[in-house]
């Protein structure tokens, strides 16, 4: 029943040579990987002015300069991480370039900024999109978190079944977000131009006021520089496109910039040209489509459908950033060895699960408000961004290429804002961003334990060899098996026969309890009569559980064989119901019983199925 519902779900099994055809073209990777730094135009505007409002509806012009400002951080980010895709080809980012250049440490705190950072994107985007729908449809608005969790549980399942299935269905409403916002902002500002909208401004930019300040400038461009999240997953996802990789993938950033600065700098521009004021009923971007296409009507129902989709689905760039992130993290011994298995749409599954799960946590944590998420969700990004970009400075300066100067120059303008973001969002926005200080260590923590793990498993897995010519081998004189017996069954017997042949010495041992002594006494009994040549031990115990008289006799029995020399194998008889569900018909004392046996040295544990042909 699982494996239909599994199969339905996500797909057939993909062969591995299939691989190669799960590669991604531009067009698609655009829409892949894009979508969260697309949507940002979709509350960038708004972040902005949400923060100068408090100074009054008077310093709502600094919105552009602001925009300016943010723009070219963005052009300092993506020159670098151009820059990055070529230097580091095999993916992994801000964590790969810091790790290189700063060390393993440094390269930790940006490989677990962004693994967190991407769950706030998945948690983040499907809390805007939950809000774009309760806003349209206000009788949703008591179901915003459960609408939320239900997109990233419908985006984990389009993720299982593969990167070329996920890509076809996102360029959908990515392109359909596109194709209606490059019309508004078009539209709007053809109506601008020709004074079909007059000119509504709440004030003429440089018009002073007193709440001015740098503090205030800057509290307000930390706010709007969350339009530039999601822009270094290209450079994390460099392995997922065709080849020339490297090449299509500096293109799709390029792509993306551009459209993203269109975007954000048009709709700046018409909020502050309308007069925009931001509200609890109304966002930026709606208010903005109701005053372009006059009202009401189609063209304003189209820019929310293309709104809320494109939020929806910006979820999806963590989805395919996070699990190659998390590659990178296992394949350096950093996180565990299952996220580079691939499942079997040829996709980082474990990953993928993973992201999905810790989504929809930090959902239920902070509601699905996104007002509370953004922020720490802009560290998360930033502090990367400024590992990164420092981190590609060293990398010049240790290899001095042809105009190497001129390429760190741009890496230290995007270092030194990235770097004073940081600093600003934890100056003014310490209440919503305070939870990355105890996030972070426990991270690293999380990190260094499961290195030290496997390093102490490879030390002591490691061949030791003698004279460097001949591995020193076990020599037992004999083998001991422990069969338990719960029963005298079919089973039972059938076990018996296998340890027989197989060991030198057979013990049987079985749990007695005081509910009935007649039944202990008719087992003992038919036992010897079946096995007379096996000893058979019953362990009385005053309490219901098995486990600890059986690891109990175990111990004793292992140390005895010590003394003999001989090997020591647990045998488990247990019966397979011929259909899986009926496995929750019966217990399973034998899962608790290996649980228990595996902690214990110098045993085997072997299990005996006997299945079941009705």
């Amino acid at each position: 029943m699982f494996r239909n519902v599994k199969r339905f779900v996500i797909g057939k099994p993909l062969k591995t040579l299939e691989a190669s055809d799960q590669a991604l073209s531009k067009s698609k990777a655009l829409a892949l990987l894009s979508s969260d730094a697309l949507s940002s135009v979709a509350y960038g505007t708004e972040s902005i002015t949400a923060v100068l409002l408090a100074g009054g509806a008077v310093a709502l012009w600094l919105q552009l300069p602001i925009a300016l400002l943010i723009l070219l951080l963005l052009a300092a980010i993506v020159l670098s991480y151009r820059q990055i895709i070529h230097a580091y080809p095999n993916g992994g980012g801000a964590y790969t370039v810091a790790s290189k250049n700063w060390g393993p440490k440094v390269g930790l705190v940006a490989g677990g900024s962004l693994l967190v950072d991407y769950m706030l994107t998945v948690a983040v985007s499907a809390s805007a999109a939950a809000d774009a729908m309760t806003a349209a449809i206000p009788s949703l608005l008591p179901f915003a978190v459960p609408l939320s969790l239900v997109i990233i549980l419908i985006l984990t399942a389009l993720n299982l079944r593969g990167l070329r299935e996920s890509a076809n269905f996102l360029m959908i409403p990515v392109y359909f977000f596109i194709v209606i916002m490059a019309a508004t902002v078009g539209y709007g500002l053809f109506q601008a131009a020709t004074g079909a909208i007059a000119y509504h401004a709440a004030a003429k930019i440089g018009t002073d006021f007193s709440a001015l300040s740098l503090i205030f400038f800057l509290r307000a461009f930390s706010s709007g520089s969350s339009s530039l999240t999601g822009v270094e997953a290209i450079s994390n996802a460099v392995p997922n496109f065709k080849a020339p990789k490297e090449k299509h993938a500096a293109a799709t950033l390029t792509m993306m910039a551009l459209i993203l600065a269109s975007f954000f700098l048009g709709i700046t521009f018409l909020s502050y040209w309308y007069g925009i004021v931001p509200n609890s009923h109304s966002t930026v971007l709606s208010q903005i489509a109701a005053i372009t296409y006059g009202g009401h009507g189609l063209g304003f129902y189209l820019v929310q459908l293309a709104t809320t989709l494109i939020l929806a689905v910006a979820a999806n760039t963590g989805f395919s950033a996070f699990p190659v992130l998390a590659v990178n993290l296992a394949k350096d011994k950093y996180l565990p060895h299952l996220f580079m298995d691939q499942g079997d749409r040829l996709g980082y599954s474990n990953g993928i699960l993973s992201l999905s799960f810790g989504a929809m946590i930090l959902t239920v944590i902070f509601h699905g408000s996104t007002d509370a998420l953004i922020p720490l969700y802009a560290v998360g990004v930033f502090v990367p961004f400024t590992l990164s970009q420092s981190g590609m400075i060293i990398h010049w300066w240790r290899l001095m290429p042809k105009f190497w100067w001129g390429k760190a120059a741009i890496n230290f303008l995007g270092a030194f804002m990235s770097a004073a973001l940081v600093i600003v969002l934890f100056a003014t926005r310490l209440t919503h961003v305070w939870p990355y200080l105890i996030i972070m260590p426990a991270v690293l923590t999380v990190f260094f334990k499961i290195r030290k793990h496997y390093d102490a498993v490879s030390k002591q897995l490691r061949l030791q060899y003698l004279d460097q010519k001949e591995q020193k081998h076990l020599e037992y004189a004999g083998s001991t098996a422990i069969v338990l017996v719960s029963n005298l069954t079919q089973v039972t017997a059938e076990g018996i026969d296998y340890a027989q042949s197989v060991a030198t010495k057979v013990v049987a041992m079985h749990v007695s309890f005081d509910i009935n002594p007649a039944k202990e006494e008719k087992i003992a009994k038919q036992f010897a009569a079946n096995f007379p040549d096996v000893r058979y031990v019953d362990v009385h115990s005053s309490y219901r559980s098995i486990v600890k008289p059986v690891v109990g006799f175990v111990t004793k029995v292992s140390h005895q064989s010590e003394k003999i020399n001989h090997s020591v194998t647990v045998i488990i008889p247990q019966f397979v119901p011929k259909k899986p569900w009926q496995n929750i018909l019966h217990n399973q004392s034998s899962l608790r019983l290996r649980a228990a046996l595996s902690a214990m040295d110098n045993i085997s544990i072997s299990t005996y199925y006997y299945h079941l042909s009705e």
